[in-house]
């Protein structure tokens, strides 16, 4: 019988809402500094965090600097909003083309179709975490000084 790895929701990894960026600027942001595909990783006891891209992607982080963007076969039925994930392995390996993502939780009684991981790609969190104070600094000199004195106006 197959270990079940369970994520709670509730330990997700920084967010776009925290530093103003769009469900589409995350998943760029996370595309881009994706390394190319690899079979399998290690992880051992369950997800530090995990959120959604989009219907069919998702990052996982599997330790404080180690994370890895995962791309299903298909969509993951309510992925979006779902307060818990489980990923399915024989042991401490999740596997692409054969685990899969049981998306839990959310008070349905609906019957989800587990998602099939087709690619794992290790994400370099060091670089993600670079470009994301850039960005909230880049933010910050943007916003005009709350203790300027108004200029007047002209006549």
């Amino acid at each position: 019988m197959g270990k079940w790895l369970i994520a709670l929701g509730l330990a997700a990894l920084a967010g776009c809402a925290s530093d103003g960026l769009s469900r589409l600027e995350e998943r760029a942001l996370y595309l881009q500094h994706a390394g190319p595909p690899v079979d399998r990783f290690q992880l051992f006891g369950q997800l530090n965090g995990w959120n959604p891209l989009d219907d069919h992607t998702l990052v996982v982080q599997t330790r404080p600097n180690e994370a890895y963007l995962l791309q299903t076969t298909g969509p993951c039925q309510d992925l979006d909003w779902a307060p818990a994930i489980a990923i399915t392995s024989l042991g401490s390996q999740v596997q692409a083309r054969f685990d899969r993502i049981n998306v839990l939780g959310g008070g349905t009684n609906v019957m989800r179709v587990a998602c099939r991981i087709e690619t794992i790609r290790p994400l370099d969190t060091k670089a993600i975490r670079a470009q994301r104070a850039e960005l909230r600094k880049a933010e910050t000199s943007e916003r005009p000084a709350e203790d300027a004195a108004p200029t007047a106006p002209d006549r």
